[in-house]
Protein backbone atom coordinates (compact mmCIF):
# COMPACT_ATOMS: atom_id res chain seq x y z
CA UNK A 1 0.00 0.00 0.00
CA UNK A 2 1.39 3.43 -0.99
CA UNK A 3 1.59 6.44 1.30
CA UNK A 4 -0.53 8.45 -1.15
CA UNK A 5 -3.79 9.66 0.30
CA UNK A 6 -5.04 10.99 -3.03
CA UNK A 7 -4.12 9.88 -6.53
CA UNK A 8 -5.51 11.68 -9.57
CA UNK A 9 -4.74 9.68 -12.71
CA UNK A 10 -4.97 10.96 -16.29
CA UNK A 11 -7.99 13.15 -15.64
CA UNK A 12 -9.41 15.06 -18.63
CA UNK A 13 -12.47 17.25 -18.92
CA UNK A 14 -14.26 19.03 -21.77
CA UNK A 15 -16.81 21.84 -21.70
CA UNK A 16 -18.74 22.26 -24.96
CA UNK A 17 -15.95 20.65 -26.94
CA UNK A 18 -13.28 22.78 -25.22
CA UNK A 19 -10.77 20.59 -23.40
CA UNK A 20 -9.97 22.34 -20.12
CA UNK A 21 -8.07 19.46 -18.48
CA UNK A 22 -5.68 17.21 -20.41
CA UNK A 23 -4.46 13.96 -18.80
CA UNK A 24 -3.66 15.54 -15.44
CA UNK A 25 -2.04 13.24 -12.87
CA UNK A 26 -1.28 14.20 -9.29
CA UNK A 27 -0.45 12.43 -5.99
CA UNK A 28 -0.99 13.92 -2.52
CA UNK A 29 0.58 12.21 0.49
CA UNK A 30 -0.81 11.99 3.99
CA UNK A 31 0.24 15.02 6.02
CA UNK A 32 1.54 16.82 2.92
CA UNK A 33 0.87 20.47 2.12
CA UNK A 34 0.71 20.48 -1.66
CA UNK A 35 0.37 23.81 -3.47
CA UNK A 36 -1.68 23.87 -6.67
CA UNK A 37 -0.63 26.82 -8.81
CA UNK A 38 -1.74 28.22 -12.14
CA UNK A 39 -3.12 31.24 -13.93
CA UNK A 40 -6.86 31.87 -14.03
CA UNK A 41 -8.27 29.40 -16.54
CA UNK A 42 -5.41 26.93 -16.02
CA UNK A 43 -7.83 24.25 -14.78
CA UNK A 44 -7.39 24.40 -10.99
CA UNK A 45 -11.06 25.00 -10.19
CA UNK A 46 -12.23 22.34 -12.65
CA UNK A 47 -9.88 19.78 -11.12
CA UNK A 48 -11.12 20.59 -7.61
CA UNK A 49 -14.75 20.48 -8.80
CA UNK A 50 -14.12 16.95 -10.08
CA UNK A 51 -12.50 15.95 -6.80
CA UNK A 52 -15.40 17.38 -4.82
CA UNK A 53 -18.16 15.83 -6.96
CA UNK A 54 -19.68 19.15 -8.01
CA UNK A 55 -22.82 19.02 -10.16
CA UNK A 56 -21.30 21.27 -12.83
CA UNK A 57 -19.04 18.35 -13.77
CA UNK A 58 -21.75 15.70 -13.99
CA UNK A 59 -24.24 17.96 -15.80
CA UNK A 60 -21.69 18.62 -18.57
CA UNK A 61 -20.74 15.05 -19.46
CA UNK A 62 -18.51 14.01 -16.57
CA UNK A 63 -14.77 13.42 -16.94
CA UNK A 64 -12.28 10.76 -18.01
CA UNK A 65 -9.52 9.30 -15.88
CA UNK A 66 -9.72 8.10 -12.29
CA UNK A 67 -9.43 9.26 -8.68
CA UNK A 68 -8.19 7.08 -5.83
CA UNK A 69 -8.42 7.64 -2.08
CA UNK A 70 -5.95 5.47 -0.16
CA UNK A 71 -5.47 3.26 -3.26
CA UNK A 72 -9.21 2.69 -3.68
CA UNK A 73 -10.86 4.13 -6.79
CA UNK A 74 -13.75 6.46 -5.99
CA UNK A 75 -16.37 8.37 -7.96
CA UNK A 76 -18.10 11.20 -6.16
CA UNK A 77 -21.54 12.04 -7.51
CA UNK A 78 -22.00 14.88 -5.02
CA UNK A 79 -20.07 16.95 -2.46
CA UNK A 80 -21.77 14.92 0.31
CA UNK A 81 -20.10 11.77 -1.02
CA UNK A 82 -16.74 13.53 -1.06
CA UNK A 83 -17.26 14.69 2.52
CA UNK A 84 -18.22 11.15 3.54
CA UNK A 85 -14.77 10.08 2.30
CA UNK A 86 -13.06 12.73 4.43
CA UNK A 87 -12.58 15.53 1.87
CA UNK A 88 -13.35 19.11 2.89
CA UNK A 89 -13.10 22.34 0.93
CA UNK A 90 -12.74 25.93 2.11
CA UNK A 91 -14.12 28.11 -0.67
CA UNK A 92 -13.12 31.66 -1.67
CA UNK A 93 -16.71 32.82 -1.30
CA UNK A 94 -18.15 32.71 2.22
CA UNK A 95 -21.01 30.31 2.94
CA UNK A 96 -21.95 31.55 6.39
CA UNK A 97 -25.36 32.53 7.79
CA UNK A 98 -25.01 36.05 9.28
CA UNK A 99 -27.84 35.68 11.81
CA UNK A 100 -26.33 32.52 13.32
CA UNK A 101 -23.61 32.33 15.96
CA UNK A 102 -20.14 31.04 15.18
CA UNK A 103 -21.02 27.71 16.81
CA UNK A 104 -24.23 27.39 14.79
CA UNK A 105 -22.34 28.05 11.56
CA UNK A 106 -19.63 25.55 12.42
CA UNK A 107 -22.13 22.81 13.37
CA UNK A 108 -24.78 23.48 10.71
CA UNK A 109 -26.26 20.20 9.36
CA UNK A 110 -24.20 18.36 12.00
CA UNK A 111 -25.99 19.61 15.11
CA UNK A 112 -25.71 17.67 18.37
CA UNK A 113 -29.16 17.08 19.88
CA UNK A 114 -30.76 15.59 22.98
CA UNK A 115 -34.12 13.79 23.18
CA UNK A 116 -37.00 15.49 24.97
CA UNK A 117 -40.61 14.55 25.73
CA UNK A 118 -41.86 16.08 22.48
CA UNK A 119 -39.23 14.37 20.31
CA UNK A 120 -40.09 10.99 21.85
CA UNK A 121 -43.58 11.43 20.44
CA UNK A 122 -43.04 13.32 17.17
CA UNK A 123 -39.55 12.22 16.16
CA UNK A 124 -35.85 13.22 16.11
CA UNK A 125 -36.43 16.51 14.28
CA UNK A 126 -37.94 17.89 17.49
CA UNK A 127 -34.91 17.11 19.67
CA UNK A 128 -33.23 19.94 21.60
CA UNK A 129 -29.86 21.36 20.58
CA UNK A 130 -27.04 20.44 22.94
CA UNK A 131 -25.39 23.86 22.86
CA UNK A 132 -22.88 22.96 25.59
CA UNK A 133 -21.31 20.17 23.51
CA UNK A 134 -21.60 22.17 20.28
CA UNK A 135 -19.89 25.18 21.84
CA UNK A 136 -17.16 22.89 23.17
CA UNK A 137 -16.51 21.43 19.70
CA UNK A 138 -16.52 24.91 18.15
CA UNK A 139 -14.06 26.12 20.78
CA UNK A 140 -11.64 23.29 19.91
CA UNK A 141 -11.83 24.17 16.19
CA UNK A 142 -11.37 27.90 16.87
CA UNK A 143 -8.41 27.22 19.18
CA UNK A 144 -6.82 25.13 16.43
CA UNK A 145 -7.05 28.22 14.23
CA UNK A 146 -5.57 30.41 16.98
CA UNK A 147 -8.80 32.42 17.05
CA UNK A 148 -9.68 33.91 20.44
CA UNK A 149 -13.19 35.13 19.60
CA UNK A 150 -16.07 33.71 21.67
CA UNK A 151 -17.89 30.87 19.95
CA UNK A 152 -21.35 32.28 20.77
CA UNK A 153 -20.69 35.53 18.84
CA UNK A 154 -23.02 36.33 15.94
CA UNK A 155 -21.35 36.16 12.52
CA UNK A 156 -23.16 39.29 11.28
CA UNK A 157 -20.82 42.28 11.32
CA UNK A 158 -17.60 40.32 11.82
CA UNK A 159 -14.57 41.32 9.71
CA UNK A 160 -14.03 39.23 6.58
CA UNK A 161 -10.83 37.80 8.07
CA UNK A 162 -12.81 36.32 10.94
CA UNK A 163 -15.33 34.86 8.51
CA UNK A 164 -12.55 33.09 6.62
CA UNK A 165 -11.32 31.51 9.85
CA UNK A 166 -14.85 30.35 10.72
CA UNK A 167 -15.17 28.70 7.29
CA UNK A 168 -11.97 26.79 7.99
CA UNK A 169 -12.99 25.94 11.57
CA UNK A 170 -16.19 24.38 10.21
CA UNK A 171 -14.17 22.01 8.04
CA UNK A 172 -11.75 21.20 10.85
CA UNK A 173 -14.67 20.27 13.13
CA UNK A 174 -15.89 17.55 10.77
CA UNK A 175 -14.97 14.07 11.94
CA UNK A 176 -12.84 11.87 9.72
CA UNK A 177 -11.27 14.69 7.69
CA UNK A 178 -8.42 13.30 5.60
CA UNK A 179 -7.86 16.05 3.06
CA UNK A 180 -8.64 19.77 3.08
CA UNK A 181 -8.66 21.98 -0.01
CA UNK A 182 -7.88 25.65 0.68
CA UNK A 183 -8.88 27.90 -2.22
CA UNK A 184 -7.11 31.28 -1.86
CA UNK A 185 -7.59 31.18 1.94
CA UNK A 186 -5.50 34.29 2.66
CA UNK A 187 -7.00 36.62 0.03
CA UNK A 188 -8.95 38.63 2.63
CA UNK A 189 -6.63 38.22 5.62
CA UNK A 190 -4.23 40.66 7.23
CA UNK A 191 -0.56 39.78 7.47
CA UNK A 192 -0.85 38.58 11.07
CA UNK A 193 -4.02 36.59 10.30
CA UNK A 194 -2.24 35.03 7.33
CA UNK A 195 0.64 33.89 9.52
CA UNK A 196 -1.83 32.43 12.03
CA UNK A 197 -3.59 30.57 9.24
CA UNK A 198 -0.39 29.18 7.74
CA UNK A 199 0.67 28.00 11.21
CA UNK A 200 -2.73 26.32 11.65
CA UNK A 201 -2.37 24.61 8.27
CA UNK A 202 1.01 23.26 9.34
CA UNK A 203 -0.53 21.95 12.59
CA UNK A 204 -3.25 20.17 10.61
CA UNK A 205 -0.66 18.58 8.32
CA UNK A 206 1.32 17.44 11.36
CA UNK A 207 -1.80 15.49 12.42
CA UNK A 208 -1.69 13.59 9.11
CA UNK A 209 -4.30 15.65 7.25
CA UNK A 210 -3.33 16.29 3.63
CA UNK A 211 -3.69 19.86 2.38
CA UNK A 212 -4.19 21.15 -1.16
CA UNK A 213 -3.22 24.81 -0.96
CA UNK A 214 -4.37 26.98 -3.88
CA UNK A 215 -2.83 30.45 -3.82
CA UNK A 216 -1.55 33.18 -6.11
CA UNK A 217 0.74 34.43 -3.35
CA UNK A 218 3.95 32.66 -4.22
CA UNK A 219 5.72 33.73 -1.02
CA UNK A 220 3.11 31.79 0.96
CA UNK A 221 3.59 28.79 -1.30
CA UNK A 222 7.30 28.89 -0.58
CA UNK A 223 6.69 29.28 3.15
CA UNK A 224 4.14 26.58 3.82
CA UNK A 225 4.12 23.91 1.08
CA UNK A 226 6.17 20.73 0.83
CA UNK A 227 5.61 20.26 -2.90
CA UNK A 228 3.86 22.20 -5.65
CA UNK A 229 2.18 21.35 -8.93
CA UNK A 230 1.77 23.88 -11.72
CA UNK A 231 -1.10 23.70 -14.20
CA UNK A 232 -1.00 25.67 -17.44
CA UNK A 233 -3.72 25.59 -20.10
CA UNK A 234 -5.23 22.49 -18.52
CA UNK A 235 -2.02 20.47 -18.40
CA UNK A 236 0.35 19.61 -15.58
CA UNK A 237 3.62 21.42 -16.21
CA UNK A 238 5.64 20.19 -13.25
CA UNK A 239 5.47 18.76 -9.73
CA UNK A 240 8.48 19.65 -7.62
CA UNK A 241 9.73 19.85 -4.03
CA UNK A 242 9.27 23.46 -2.90
CA UNK A 243 12.69 23.56 -1.25
CA UNK A 244 14.29 22.98 -4.65
CA UNK A 245 12.63 25.99 -6.31
CA UNK A 246 12.01 29.73 -5.90
CA UNK A 247 9.29 32.29 -6.69
CA UNK A 248 10.94 33.37 -9.94
CA UNK A 249 11.02 29.84 -11.36
CA UNK A 250 7.43 29.21 -10.28
CA UNK A 251 6.21 32.46 -11.87
CA UNK A 252 7.96 31.67 -15.13
CA UNK A 253 6.59 28.11 -15.24
CA UNK A 254 3.07 29.35 -14.45
CA UNK A 255 2.79 31.66 -17.42
CA UNK A 256 5.31 30.08 -19.77
CA UNK A 257 7.30 33.27 -19.94
CA UNK A 258 9.48 35.37 -17.72
CA UNK A 259 7.49 37.67 -15.45
CA UNK A 260 9.19 40.83 -14.24
CA UNK A 261 7.64 43.18 -11.68
CA UNK A 262 10.82 45.20 -11.33
CA UNK A 263 10.40 48.94 -11.68
CA UNK A 264 11.10 50.28 -15.16
CA UNK A 265 11.72 54.01 -15.39
CA UNK A 266 10.24 55.85 -18.36
CA UNK A 267 12.24 58.99 -19.01
CA UNK A 268 9.59 60.30 -21.43
CA UNK A 269 6.89 60.62 -18.77
CA UNK A 270 6.00 64.14 -17.73
CA UNK A 271 4.22 64.91 -14.49
CA UNK A 272 2.55 68.30 -14.38
CA UNK A 273 3.00 70.80 -11.56
CA UNK A 274 -0.78 71.17 -11.59
CA UNK A 275 -2.61 69.68 -8.61
CA UNK A 276 -5.50 67.71 -10.10
CA UNK A 277 -6.87 66.28 -6.83
CA UNK A 278 -6.68 67.72 -3.34
CA UNK A 279 -7.98 65.72 -0.38
CA UNK A 280 -8.28 67.60 2.90
CA UNK A 281 -9.24 66.11 6.25
CA UNK A 282 -11.25 63.29 4.67
CA UNK A 283 -13.18 61.10 7.10
CA UNK A 284 -14.89 57.90 5.96
CA UNK A 285 -17.00 55.43 7.94
CA UNK A 286 -16.35 52.01 6.39
CA UNK A 287 -16.59 48.89 8.59
CA UNK A 288 -13.09 47.92 9.68
CA UNK A 289 -11.44 50.63 7.54
CA UNK A 290 -12.30 54.02 9.07
CA UNK A 291 -10.50 57.11 7.75
CA UNK A 292 -9.88 59.73 10.43
CA UNK A 293 -8.44 62.77 8.66
CA UNK A 294 -6.68 61.89 5.40
CA UNK A 295 -4.75 64.54 3.47
CA UNK A 296 -3.15 64.13 0.05
CA UNK A 297 -2.41 66.17 -3.06
CA UNK A 298 -2.05 64.47 -6.44
CA UNK A 299 -0.38 66.04 -9.48
CA UNK A 300 -1.79 65.63 -12.97
CA UNK A 301 -0.17 62.63 -14.69
CA UNK A 302 1.03 60.96 -11.49
CA UNK A 303 0.59 57.38 -10.38
CA UNK A 304 0.20 57.63 -6.61
CA UNK A 305 0.09 54.54 -4.46
CA UNK A 306 -1.80 54.12 -1.19
CA UNK A 307 -0.52 51.33 1.03
CA UNK A 308 -0.67 50.17 4.60
CA UNK A 309 -1.71 47.25 6.73
CA UNK A 310 -5.25 45.86 6.59
CA UNK A 311 -7.75 47.65 8.79
CA UNK A 312 -5.83 50.94 8.87
CA UNK A 313 -8.18 52.76 6.49
CA UNK A 314 -6.53 52.58 3.08
CA UNK A 315 -9.46 50.87 1.35
CA UNK A 316 -11.97 53.43 2.64
CA UNK A 317 -10.30 56.39 0.91
CA UNK A 318 -11.41 55.62 -2.66
CA UNK A 319 -14.74 54.27 -1.41
CA UNK A 320 -15.35 57.53 0.44
CA UNK A 321 -14.40 59.73 -2.50
CA UNK A 322 -16.72 57.75 -4.78
CA UNK A 323 -19.64 57.93 -2.35
CA UNK A 324 -19.82 54.22 -1.58
CA UNK A 325 -19.48 54.80 2.18
CA UNK A 326 -20.44 57.90 4.23
CA UNK A 327 -17.73 60.55 4.17
CA UNK A 328 -17.03 64.16 5.05
CA UNK A 329 -14.21 66.59 4.50
CA UNK A 330 -13.08 68.37 1.35
CA UNK A 331 -12.17 66.86 -2.00
CA UNK A 332 -11.26 69.26 -4.81
CA UNK A 333 -10.98 67.81 -8.33
CA UNK A 334 -9.70 69.97 -11.19
CA UNK A 335 -10.22 73.07 -9.08
CA UNK A 336 -13.84 72.36 -8.18
CA UNK A 337 -15.24 70.89 -4.95
CA UNK A 338 -16.48 67.33 -5.39
CA UNK A 339 -19.91 66.55 -3.97
CA UNK A 340 -19.37 63.78 -1.43
CA UNK A 341 -21.78 60.91 -0.78
CA UNK A 342 -22.96 61.04 -4.39
CA UNK A 343 -21.55 58.26 -6.64
CA UNK A 344 -23.10 59.67 -9.82
CA UNK A 345 -21.59 63.10 -9.18
CA UNK A 346 -18.16 61.50 -8.73
CA UNK A 347 -18.45 59.59 -12.01
CA UNK A 348 -19.84 62.48 -14.07
CA UNK A 349 -17.02 64.72 -12.79
CA UNK A 350 -14.50 62.41 -14.48
CA UNK A 351 -13.53 59.94 -11.77
CA UNK A 352 -13.36 56.23 -12.53
CA UNK A 353 -13.37 53.53 -9.86
CA UNK A 354 -12.25 49.90 -9.77
CA UNK A 355 -13.54 48.55 -6.46
CA UNK A 356 -11.84 45.90 -4.36
CA UNK A 357 -15.29 44.33 -3.94
CA UNK A 358 -15.84 43.16 -7.50
CA UNK A 359 -18.98 41.16 -6.68
CA UNK A 360 -20.63 43.56 -4.27
CA UNK A 361 -19.90 46.82 -6.10
CA UNK A 362 -18.32 46.19 -9.45
CA UNK A 363 -20.42 43.62 -11.29
CA UNK A 364 -23.89 42.50 -12.33
CA UNK A 365 -23.21 38.78 -11.97
CA UNK A 366 -26.33 37.57 -13.79
CA UNK A 367 -25.74 39.81 -16.80
CA UNK A 368 -23.45 39.58 -19.83
CA UNK A 369 -19.90 40.88 -20.16
CA UNK A 370 -21.31 43.40 -22.66
CA UNK A 371 -23.81 44.94 -20.24
CA UNK A 372 -21.29 44.97 -17.39
CA UNK A 373 -18.74 46.74 -19.57
CA UNK A 374 -20.98 49.58 -20.79
CA UNK A 375 -23.61 49.90 -18.05
CA UNK A 376 -22.06 52.73 -16.02
CA UNK A 377 -21.01 54.76 -19.09
CA UNK A 378 -24.51 54.35 -20.50
CA UNK A 379 -26.22 55.37 -17.25
CA UNK A 380 -24.05 58.38 -16.43
CA UNK A 381 -22.95 59.68 -19.84
CA UNK A 382 -25.66 58.35 -22.16
CA UNK A 383 -23.13 56.48 -24.28
CA UNK A 384 -23.99 53.48 -26.49
CA UNK A 385 -27.53 54.81 -26.97
CA UNK A 386 -29.35 55.86 -30.14
CA UNK A 387 -32.48 57.83 -29.32
CA UNK A 388 -32.68 56.09 -25.96
CA UNK A 389 -32.21 52.57 -27.40
CA UNK A 390 -29.06 50.56 -26.81
CA UNK A 391 -26.78 50.37 -29.86
CA UNK A 392 -26.09 46.64 -29.84
CA UNK A 393 -23.53 46.82 -32.67
CA UNK A 394 -21.50 49.53 -30.95
CA UNK A 395 -21.71 47.77 -27.58
CA UNK A 396 -20.55 44.45 -29.04
CA UNK A 397 -17.64 45.94 -30.97
CA UNK A 398 -16.45 47.89 -27.92
CA UNK A 399 -16.76 44.90 -25.60
CA UNK A 400 -14.88 42.62 -28.01
CA UNK A 401 -12.05 45.15 -28.11
CA UNK A 402 -11.91 45.23 -24.29
CA UNK A 403 -11.94 41.41 -24.16
CA UNK A 404 -8.98 41.36 -26.52
CA UNK A 405 -7.06 44.20 -24.85
CA UNK A 406 -7.53 42.78 -21.34
CA UNK A 407 -7.25 39.09 -22.33
CA UNK A 408 -10.60 38.24 -20.72
CA UNK A 409 -10.98 34.45 -20.94
CA UNK A 410 -14.58 33.82 -21.98
CA UNK A 411 -16.71 31.97 -24.52
CA UNK A 412 -18.19 35.19 -25.93
CA UNK A 413 -19.11 38.75 -25.00
CA UNK A 414 -22.58 37.44 -24.10
CA UNK A 415 -21.31 35.12 -21.36
CA UNK A 416 -22.69 35.91 -17.91
CA UNK A 417 -20.03 37.47 -15.69
CA UNK A 418 -21.00 35.24 -12.75
CA UNK A 419 -19.69 32.20 -14.64
CA UNK A 420 -16.20 33.69 -15.15
CA UNK A 421 -13.22 32.98 -12.92
CA UNK A 422 -12.35 35.56 -10.28
CA UNK A 423 -9.45 36.94 -12.27
CA UNK A 424 -11.54 37.40 -15.39
CA UNK A 425 -14.29 39.06 -13.35
CA UNK A 426 -11.68 41.57 -12.19
CA UNK A 427 -10.73 42.26 -15.78
CA UNK A 428 -14.39 42.98 -16.60
CA UNK A 429 -14.40 45.48 -13.73
CA UNK A 430 -11.38 47.14 -15.33
CA UNK A 431 -13.15 47.19 -18.69
CA UNK A 432 -16.17 48.88 -17.09
CA UNK A 433 -13.99 51.55 -15.44
CA UNK A 434 -12.05 52.28 -18.64
CA UNK A 435 -15.23 52.50 -20.72
CA UNK A 436 -16.15 55.59 -18.69
CA UNK A 437 -13.00 57.30 -20.10
CA UNK A 438 -12.08 58.78 -16.71
CA UNK A 439 -9.69 61.66 -16.23
CA UNK A 440 -8.53 60.17 -12.95
CA UNK A 441 -8.76 56.46 -12.15
CA UNK A 442 -9.03 55.14 -8.60
CA UNK A 443 -8.12 51.44 -8.41
CA UNK A 444 -8.41 49.42 -5.20
CA UNK A 445 -6.67 46.04 -4.92
CA UNK A 446 -6.69 45.63 -8.74
CA UNK A 447 -4.80 42.33 -8.60
CA UNK A 448 -6.54 40.68 -5.62
CA UNK A 449 -7.24 37.02 -6.39
CA UNK A 450 -5.51 37.24 -9.76
CA UNK A 451 -2.63 35.03 -10.89
CA UNK A 452 0.82 36.43 -11.54
CA UNK A 453 0.39 36.60 -15.34
CA UNK A 454 -2.86 38.54 -15.06
CA UNK A 455 -1.25 40.82 -12.47
CA UNK A 456 1.45 41.73 -14.96
CA UNK A 457 -1.18 42.48 -17.61
CA UNK A 458 -3.20 44.75 -15.29
CA UNK A 459 -0.12 46.62 -14.05
CA UNK A 460 1.19 47.06 -17.60
CA UNK A 461 -2.23 48.38 -18.63
CA UNK A 462 -2.24 50.95 -15.83
CA UNK A 463 1.23 52.13 -16.87
CA UNK A 464 0.13 52.31 -20.52
CA UNK A 465 -2.94 54.40 -19.63
CA UNK A 466 -0.72 56.75 -17.67
CA UNK A 467 2.05 57.03 -20.26
CA UNK A 468 0.00 57.16 -23.48
CA UNK A 469 -3.16 58.94 -22.30
CA UNK A 470 -1.70 60.92 -19.42
CA UNK A 471 -4.30 59.41 -17.09
CA UNK A 472 -3.77 60.20 -13.41
CA UNK A 473 -4.03 57.05 -11.30
CA UNK A 474 -4.41 56.45 -7.58
CA UNK A 475 -3.75 52.79 -6.78
CA UNK A 476 -4.57 51.27 -3.40
CA UNK A 477 -2.99 47.88 -2.77
CA UNK A 478 -1.86 45.48 -0.07
CA UNK A 479 0.90 44.30 -2.44
CA UNK A 480 3.79 46.65 -1.72
CA UNK A 481 5.93 45.21 -4.53
CA UNK A 482 3.25 46.15 -7.06
CA UNK A 483 2.95 49.68 -5.74
CA UNK A 484 6.72 50.07 -5.93
CA UNK A 485 6.78 48.77 -9.51
CA UNK A 486 4.57 51.49 -11.05
CA UNK A 487 3.97 54.33 -8.57
CA UNK A 488 5.77 57.68 -8.43
CA UNK A 489 5.03 58.09 -4.71
CA UNK A 490 3.45 55.85 -2.09
CA UNK A 491 1.36 57.23 0.77
CA UNK A 492 1.32 54.89 3.77
CA UNK A 493 -1.89 54.94 5.81
CA UNK A 494 -1.84 54.12 9.52
CA UNK A 495 -4.78 54.56 11.91
CA UNK A 496 -6.84 56.32 9.25
CA UNK A 497 -4.28 59.02 8.40
CA UNK A 498 -1.25 59.51 6.18
CA UNK A 499 1.68 58.27 8.22
CA UNK A 500 4.08 59.44 5.54
CA UNK A 501 4.94 59.41 1.85
CA UNK A 502 7.83 57.38 0.48
CA UNK A 503 9.64 57.04 -2.80
CA UNK A 504 9.17 53.60 -4.40
CA UNK A 505 12.88 52.90 -4.00
CA UNK A 506 12.84 53.52 -0.22
CA UNK A 507 14.12 50.58 1.79
CA UNK A 508 11.95 47.75 3.11
CA UNK A 509 12.82 48.89 6.62
CA UNK A 510 11.48 52.39 5.92
CA UNK A 511 8.22 50.99 4.61
CA UNK A 512 7.95 48.53 7.50
CA UNK A 513 8.51 51.18 10.15
CA UNK A 514 5.98 53.52 8.60
CA UNK A 515 3.33 50.83 8.11
CA UNK A 516 3.67 49.77 11.74
CA UNK A 517 3.21 53.37 12.89
CA UNK A 518 6.76 53.92 14.18
CA UNK A 519 7.10 57.01 12.00
CA UNK A 520 9.19 59.01 14.44
CA UNK A 521 11.89 56.34 14.39
CA UNK A 522 12.10 56.04 10.62
CA UNK A 523 13.56 59.52 10.05
CA UNK A 524 12.75 59.45 6.34
CA UNK A 525 12.31 62.46 4.16
CA UNK A 526 9.10 63.40 2.48
CA UNK A 527 6.90 62.64 5.45
CA UNK A 528 3.83 64.81 5.75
Amino acid sequence: MSDNLLSIKNVSKEFNGNRVLKDVSLNIKKGEIHALIGENGAGKSTLMNILFGMSVIHSTGGYSGSIEIEDEEVFFASPHEAMDHGIGMVHQEFMLIPGFTITENIKINREITNPNPISRIFGKQFESLNMKRMNKDARIALDTMGMGIEEYTLVAGLPVGHMQFIEIAREIDKTGIKLLVFDEPTAVLTESETQNLLAAIERLAAKGIAIIFISHRLEEVMQVSHRFTILRDGERVITKDTKDSNVYEIAELMVGRKVDFERAEDLTRRISDETVLSIKNLEVKMPGEDVKGFNLEVKKGEIVGIGGLAGQGKLAIANGIMGIFPSRGEVIFEGRPLELNNPKAAITSGLGFLSEDRKGVGLLLDESIELNTIFTAMQTHGEFLNFGIMNVHSIRNHTKKMIKDLDIRCTSSLQHVGSLSGGNQQKVCMARALTQKPKLLLVSEPTRGIDVGAKKLILDLLKKLNEEQGMTIIMTSSELAELRSICDRIAIVCDGKVEGILSPDASNAEFGLMMSGTRAKSQVGGVQ
